[in-house]
């Protein structure tokens, strides 16, 4: 059973959210084929090594593309990250992406609902 997160993993990780998506918006729609991403979620391990960022993408069926280019540009997009959070953490966390498939799950419910 995982452990609940400390509240200095909760404020790390909201303002890495905020702070990826800022980033991610930055580069714009070109970037991810016209696909609008977004972080839906952050969660950081215990030591603030590692962030798990979920991100979601509308239209899904862009999603493995984007996937792709967010691993592909991962390092760029960690050292952007690095130079906001610098003042308030002392290392960069590692960034490991995920697909945040909840909006799909939800449409596709709603979706069943109507029949």
């Amino acid at each position: 059973m995982e452990k609940a997160p400390s509240t200095r993993q909760l404020k790390v990780a909201r303002e890495l959210q905020r702070d990826l998506a800022e980033i991610i918006r930055s580069k714009g729609m070109a970037m991810f084929g016209g696909a609008m991403v977004t972080v839906s979620e952050v969660r950081i391990s215990p030591d603030l090594s590692v962030a798990k960022v979920f991100v979601s993408i509308f239209p899904s069926d862009k999603s493995a593309a984007v996937m792709h280019l967010l691993e592909e540009n991962k390092r760029m997009i960690r050292g952007e990250l690095g130079h906001k959070v610098s003042s308030q953490l002392r290392i960069v966390p590692e960034l490991d992406f995920h697909l945040d498939t909840s909006l799909d799950y939800a449409a596709r419910i709603d979706e069943l609902l109507k029949k």
